[in-house]
């Protein structure tokens, strides 16, 4: 490999533009990020959060799986439990969801936490 083929590999790769085995583009309308461990999908609406999780472009097993998400709204900041809902993790109620909200999520999927950040639009 040529060196500047390596460094645009190099420099993709750190921002995330590529991954191995994995689809990112959002299956449910809602925002992807990557995590460490798993890919995230955050549908976020005024009366309901879920959050999808995806293993290499399938979806995980989230029956006992638990989350925790932070929505920062300006100056407010809500905390919200997500519970497994079939294949989703979700919450209901009413929550500050428009656009530059920020929501970071903490979830633990077979006993591994990862952390996921969102930037609403």
């Amino acid at each position: 490999m040529k060196l500047h083929h390596l460094i645009v590999c190099l420099a993709l790769a750190a921002t995330g533009a590529v991954h191995a085995g994995g689809d990112h583009k959002p299956w449910h309308g809602g925002i992807v990020a990557e995590g460490r461990d798993w890919d995230f999908e955050l549908v976020a609406k005024p009366a309901s959060i879920q959050l999808y999780v995806r293993d290499h472009g399938k979806a995980a097993d989230v029956t006992k799986a638990s989350a925790k998400l932070t929505l920062l709204a300006g100056t407010e900041k809500q905390e919200i439990e997500l519970k497994p809902a079939g294949d989703k993790l979700e919450a209901t109620g009413s929550f500050k969801v428009g656009p530059g909200t920020k929501a970071v999520a903490v979830v633990t999927v077979n006993g591994k936490p990862s952390t996921a950040r969102f930037t609403l639009k």
